[in-house]
């Protein structure tokens, strides 16, 4: 494991969504209570969302989802953290020098208030805020910046800081996430289609001026031209809908019926807009959707991984970051 500088003046806090400390319903309902709260998150007002969330959800929510994180938790514990920390790891060797770098999660630990204490503790005056949301959305970058200020609301010296807003058409991203379908297919073949999916967003979000979904298209559109895939050759769709309010469109599921139903028997499904694999990506995709797609007279379905820790997305990170780096003194 490579140990951050133990002085150093710049810091970089890599934030990645978050998870329970572990898959018991209990560990579970406490993480479901802070994402869930999240104003950016649910937009409901706050009154009839308390009595929602509390009168209704967390009493029947946090059983099952704890069963679906026992599927993909590991002996080292969550997939998210365990690969959040391995980005964190590799990008502190790749920078070197002065610079700091510490993982923190949105929600759950370790904190984002952790993250900015250890940064404080090795003497940085200066932070880079790096979420690991390829595109911008309120829900996930706006609300880490949210915790962010939150927290140095209660410091006495306020570090320099910066922040990362996306990096959804980033050429160095593109290229990681092409190398990526690529490898996998030499080794699996091509699928019939490749789907692209996202996590999905209610569409009132994105009517009042959110700029996920136009950035999901954008790295879609990207990434096709990269793969040299024909228009029949691809799909795009949005998943994890929560809630009855329209959300965007197609779903995942969705999509993946019509697929098989339509004569498709071998489909290839890859989730650009995640990091790191976790819940979302090995529970739902990997596992659930196979089961919607085989179920509707697929016959092959594949799951293409995250990027994670592969060498051309650690690369990719560094160049992003000593970008928004520039002009900042390190050696």
């Amino acid at each position: 494991m490579t140990k951050p500088p133990s002085n150093c003046s710049i810091g970089i806090l890599l934030v990645n969504l978050g998870t329970p400390d572990s898959p018991s319903p209990k560990d579970v309902k406490r993480y479901l209570r802070e994402f869930l709260w999240d104003p950016r998150v649910v937009e409901t007002p706050r009154i009839l969302w308390w009595l929602i969330l509390h009168g209704i959800i967390l009493n029947t929510r946090p059983a099952r989802s704890a069963k679906a994180y026992q599927k993909i938790w590991t002996e080292q514990g969550s997939p998210l953290l365990i690969y959040t920390r391995k980005q964190a790891q590799a990008l502190q060797k790749t920078l070197g020098g002065s610079i700091c770098v510490v993982p923190a999660m949105r929600y759950g630990n370790p904190s984002i208030r952790h993250g900015l204490e250890q940064l404080r503790n090795q003497g940085c005056e200066q932070i880079l805020v790096f979420p690991l949301y390829p595109q911008y959305s309120a829900t996930t970058t706006a609300s880490t910046f949210d915790a962010v200020v939150a927290e140095l609301k209660t410091w006495r010296v306020i570090p320099e800081l910066r922040l990362i807003n996306q990096y959804f058409d980033h050429p160095a991203y593109i290229q990681a996430l092409t190398a990526s379908v690529q490898s996998f297919q030499q080794q699996y073949g091509k699928a019939e289609k490749l789907l692209l999916s996202y996590h999905g967003l209610p569409q009132s979000y994105a009517d009042a001026g959110d700029p996920y979904p136009r950035q999901c298209e954008a790295t879609t559109r990207a990434l096709v031209q990269a793969l040299q895939l024909g228009e029949n050759q691809w799909h795009m769709s949005y998943q994890s809908r929560l809630g009855k309010e329209p959300w965007l469109q197609p779903a995942t599921t969705d999509t993946l019926q019509n697929l098989a139903s339509s004569g498709c028997k071998h489909v290839q499904v890859i989730c650009p807009g995640f990091s790191s694999d976790c819940l979302e990506t090995l529970e739902e995709i990997a596992m659930e959707n196979r089961k919607i797609f085989l179920q509707a007279g697929g016959e092959r379905y594949e799951y293409i991984p995250c990027l994670n820790d592969a060498e051309a997305h650690i690369q990719m990170l560094a160049k992003l970051a000593q970008r928004h780096l520039g002009g900042w003194k390190h050696e």
